[in-house]
């Protein structure tokens, strides 16, 4: 399941691919794969131009440009039944408390049942642009754990996508940094983009994607501090990334520098969206892991 291959293209003086846009280049080269499956590749950062990720589809490809891209390989979903711990659920929509350790849907470099396939094995979930992500309008990853919503419906699909891609969700986490902070909430305003010294991190680039951030301090304990988490964009690893850049990295957090725990401490606690049919805010809330640190979490309510 998934896997990649890598590919290269060069550029010539006199090739009449010059001007054109890299990802209509890369469209017409690859038709396997979406115009829009494309785009997402690029603004991802998987796409290098002369050793350097761009995240512009509209880039204009020159003479001499090397073009880098691990090609993502379609992967087959197979139904498979995994725990599912379902919070609602209905003809439209269903809202799981995801475990740590689950991925949400196939790509390269998974091999294991991923929660999508978990959802197939008594479900039909609809596709859009991808078919290896039916119903998926947004993610968290592997080691999160907590709230996500899966699309049972295309009306569905198109609907969450447009409140998240608008930004009319809200979305809380926990977290568990290392650390004390010497206030008492803060806002954070970086942006994100591909690290080009380790590109499977992000990290903070002016030239990144913007990216906002608030969290609250909610309690300390000992060399550790309790953080109510609000993103205010939706960037690949946004809050890892930018807790990491207060200097207080999320507990067991390898890729970003953080102190050893049994886990991620990083937890969806709560979504609130409006249901795409009925047209009432919902609110979802996944409770606080039994892992976790025994922080006083009373005052989240």
């Amino acid at each position: 399941m998934g896997g990649f291959t890598m590919i290269e293209l060069r550029i010539e003086p006199d090739s009449r691919q010059l001007g054109r846009r890299i990802d209509q280049l890369l469209a017409e080269a690859y038709p396997e794969l979406s115009r829009t499956e494309i785009q997402q590749e690029i603004r991802s950062g998987n796409v290098l131009v002369s050793g350097e990720s761009i995240d512009r589809a509209s880039y204009r490809v020159r003479a001499g440009d090397r073009i880098e891209w691990e090609i993502p390989n379609k992967p087959i979903l197979t139904p498979q039944p995994i725990p599912l711990d379902i919070l609602y659920e209905d003809a439209e929509m269903v809202v799981i408390n995801k475990s740590p350790g689950i991925v949400v849907h196939p790509g390269a470099g998974t091999s294991d049942t991923t929660l999508v396939e978990g959802l197939l094995v008594d479900r039909r979930l609809p596709v859009s642009d991808d078919p290896a992500r039916p119903g998926i309008v947004h993610r968290l990853d592997r080691e999160t754990s907590g709230v996500i919503v899966v699309a049972k419906t295309l009306r569905t699909l198109d609907s969450l996508k447009r409140q998240f891609s608008d930004r009319a969700t809200q979305k809380h986490y926990i977290a568990v940094v290392a650390g004390l902070y010497h206030e008492a909430e803060g806002h954070i305003d970086a942006p994100i983009g591909r690290d080009p010294a380790m590109p499977q991190r992000m990290s903070i680039q002016a030239g990144g994607r913007p990216a906002k951030t608030d969290f609250t301090v909610l309690a300390s304990l000992r060399d550790s501090s309790l953080l109510w988490v609000r993103p205010r964009t939706g960037r690949t690893h946004q809050i890892r990334v930018h807790l990491r850049y207060t200097g207080h990295s999320i507990l067991g957090d390898e890729k970003y520098g953080g102190r050893t725990a049994d886990r991620l401490m990083l937890h969806a606690w709560r979504l609130v969206l409006r249901h795409p049919t009925v047209g009432e805010m919902m609110e979802f809330r996944a409770p606080i892991p039994e892992d976790f640190p025994e922080f006083d979490y009373e005052s989240l309510d």
